[in-house]
């Protein structure tokens, strides 16, 4: 029972430092964790941008390097106080918007969350890549992170200056933000493909046969996964905002989680007679560490492995499910993110060390994946919406065949290849 109880102190953030408060050594950990995380912007940029062609890369990045700078702001400013601050009705904090602080912890504590905001942010950008206007985007980065994630946010881990999250308080299990994080930002992409619809000839007019768009550098891709996967040690490890003994079994379940995503997706593949993809094995193992987010902190290595294992084969079968269903997610952030943060938050509960098949423990968990699916999934929606409606969301025709980079930042990321585009006026 003691180890169970201090498995659960390791959940709450505001209870973590109860008795000693942090130390120096704790600081610098969450500080270097910190940066790994935001270290996976850059892998973002690349998984995301290679996975584009090569007339979208520059938009694909510019969209991933301003999404965690205004992301950043509007995050300090409003959705950290929504998110953390005093929360006595457990929806959402009241304090601490535009905050100042006398002490240093929570400014360290603020900067990995932060990052973490970021995260959820961008996830949407992929999904919607070569066809959504960069204005209408960021616009949409801003209110993510200013409202619909830290809202959520506050539920499950909200209270860190006082009161607890109506989630929490039931008992749900989220370590790292496999549903706060990562669901939260696949339902996001998910409104964001609806309402933009689908990239010109992605899907054939006459039969709605998927047409396969390659993008134009799989080396980006892999080495945008390879740091996405060393960011997450930081992600996930540095979730425990001390630097304790518990370091080593949190990173390694994030690693063996990681490597069994990419054996699973390998395994269906070659199993159903497809193509052994690049793309696809990457993506595996991303869904493998998003699964094991929630529950890196509370589960046995095995039971990470096994988790990692059936994340790597939802990725294969939500990708062809999302292609028969007419939905065009450019690099398949929905189902690494979406439908692999769903499992890895159901599995926290049914593998939670001490305990583990604990029926009211996993419906807590599934309470807390639908929820978060009924709040982010409507607001985003109608948030993309009426950003449609108003400043335009979709880019034309002609802007998507000339490619973003040039219609809507006037270069592109391969001049030698593109004088013709250079050279020619570019018509609204």
């Amino acid at each position: 029972m003691k180890r169970l109880a201090l498995l659960i102190g390791l959940l709450l953030p505001s209870e973590v430092f109860a008795a000693d408060g942090p130390t120096a050594t704790d600081t610098v950990w969450v500080v270097m964790a910190a940066a790994l995380v935001f270290f996976m912007q850059a892998g973002f940029a690349l998984l995301e941008s290679g996975m584009a062609r090569s007339k979208n890369a520059v938009n694909v990045v510019m969209k991933n390097y301003m999404d965690v700078c205004v992301g950043s702001l509007v995050f300090w400013a409003v959705g950290f106080g929504l998110m953390f601050g005093v929360n006595e009705s457990g929806f959402f904090g009241t304090t601490h918007l535009f905050p100042e602080f006398d002490e240093e912890w929570p400014l360290t504590f603020m900067l990995f969350q932060t990052m973490f905001a970021a995260t959820a942010t961008t996830i949407a950008s992929g999904a919607m890549a070569e066809r959504t206007r960069y204005l209408g985007y960021l616009m949409g980065a801003m209110l993510i992170t200013g409202v619909i994630y830290p809202v959520f946010g506050s539920w499950v881990w909200g209270g860190f200056f006082g009161g607890k999250g109506w989630l929490a308080e039931l008992g749900f299990i989220d370590f790292a933000g496999s549903t706060v994080v990562h669901s939260v930002g696949a339902w996001c992409a998910l409104a964001g493909i609806l309402v933009v619809g689908p990239r010109l000839g992605r899907f054939d007019p006459a039969t709605g046969q998927a047409r396969t768009i390659p993008g134009h550098n799989l080396g980006m891709v892999a080495l945008g996964g390879f740091i996405l996967w060393l960011g997450w040690f930081g992600f996930n490890a540095g979730s425990t905002l001390q630097a304790n003994m518990s370091l080593g079994k949190i990173a390694l379940n994030t690693h063996l989680a990681a490597c069994a995503g990419a054996a699973g997706t390998t395994l269906l593949l070659a199993l159903t007679g497809k193509p052994i993809l690049l793309t696809l094995t990457v993506n595996g193992s991303i869904a493998g560490l998003v699964a094991i987010t929630a529950g890196c902190a509370t589960m046995e290595p095995g039971y990470a492995i096994l988790t990692g294992l059936v994340a790597g084969v939802i990725v294969v079968a939500g990708t062809y499910a999302l292609e028969l269903l007419l939905l065009d997610d450019a690099v398949g952030a929905i189902p690494v993110h979406g439908l692999a943060g769903v499992w890895g938050t159901l599995a926290a509960g049914l593998f939670f060390m001490d305990d583990p098949f604990n029926a009211q423990r996993i419906w807590v968990q599934a309470v807390g994946c639908i929820v978060a699916f009924l709040w982010a999934f409507p607001l985003a929606f109608a948030m993309y919406w009426l950003l449609e409606k108003t400043v335009g969301l979709r880019a034309s025709s002609l802007q998507q065949q000339r490619g973003l980079d040039y219609a809507e930042h006037h270069e592109t990321g391969y001049p030698e290849f593109d004088q013709l585009h250079l050279h020619k006026p570019l018509s609204p």
